[in-house]
C-alpha cells in the first residue's frame, strides 16, 4: 500500500491552498487559481515553473512556507490512522510517497511521532528527480517494497498523483478530500470521501 500525505493521511490541504492563493496573488496574478495548477508538485516543480527560479522570490517564498509548516497542527484525515493501523496489524508492506521534502517531514513527525513506525519506506521530494504525475515516486515506493507495481494500492487526493499511480500500472482509489469525487472517478480504480468505516475487506472488493 502506498500513500501520498497530504490531503490524504493529513488535513493540511486546506492551509496549503490559502499560503499558495496569497502567493499567487504576490507573484502570479496572471495564474488563475495557482493553488489548484500546482496539486502534487514538488516544491522544486512549483518555483521552476511558476516562479521563474527566482533567487528573491524563491527565498521569499521558503521562508514563509517553513513558518507556515514549522506551526501547522497536521490533522489526520477521518479514519486514516485506523486504517494504516488496521493494515499494519495484518502486516501489510506500506509506503508513505509525499512531495514533501525531509524539512516538512521533521515537522510532521514532531507532531505525529507514531507515523514513521507505520511505514516501512518513506519516499520523498529529496528522493526523486521527476515530480508527479510522473510514476518515479510510485515505481521507487514499490521497488524498496519490494512488491510488483501491479499488486500495489495507491491512495492519493491530486490529479498529478492518482496520474502518477495509473502510469505506474498500480490500482489507485481516490480520496475525494481536495477534488470534486466527480471529477477524481475518471482516474480513479474507486473514491473514498475519506477512511470513516473503510477497512482491508471493502478495499479488496
Amino acid at each position: 500500500m502506498l500513500f501520498d500525505l497530504d490531503g490524504v493521511v493529513l488535513d493540511t490541504e486546506k492551509a496549503y491552498d490559502v499560503f499558495w492563493e496569497e502567493e499567487g496573488k504576490r507573484y502570479r496574478p496572471d495564474v488563475p487559481s495557482l493553488h489548484r495548477k500546482i496539486k502534487g508538485f514538488t516544491l522544486q516543480r512549483i518555483i521552476a515553473e511558476f516562479f521563474g527560479n527566482d533567487p528573491q522570490k524563491e527565498q521569499g517564498i521558503l521562508q514563509r512556507l517553513d513558518t507556515l509548516e514549522s506551526c501547522m497542527e497536521y490533522p489526520y484525515i477521518p479514519g486514516a490512522l485506523d486504517f494504516i493501523k488496521d493494515l499494519k496489524r495484518r502486516r501489510i508492506p506500506m509506503a508513505l510517497v509525499t512531495s514533501s521534502n525531509e524539512k516538512k517531514m521533521g515537522y510532521v513527525y514532531r507532531v505525529h511521532p507514531e507515523l514513521a513506525g507505520y511505514f516501512q519506506v518513506k519516499i520523498t521530494a529529496d528522493k526523486i528527480t521527476r515530480s508527479k504525475p510522473d510514476p518515479e515516486c510510485y515505481l521507487l515506493g514499490a521497488e524498496e517494497l519490494g512488491v510488483e507495481p501491479e499488486f500495489c494500492f495507491v491512495f492519493e487526493d491530486s490529479f498529478a498523483g492518482l496520474e502518477a499511480g495509473k502510469r505506474a500500472g498500480m490500482k489507485v482509489i481516490g480520496v475525494a478530500t481536495t477534488n470534486p469525487q466527480e471529477e477524481i472517478e475518471k482516474r480513479t480504480d474507486r473514491v473514498i470521501s475519506d477512511f470513516v468505516g473503510f477497512d482491508y475487506e471493502k478495499m479488496m472488493k
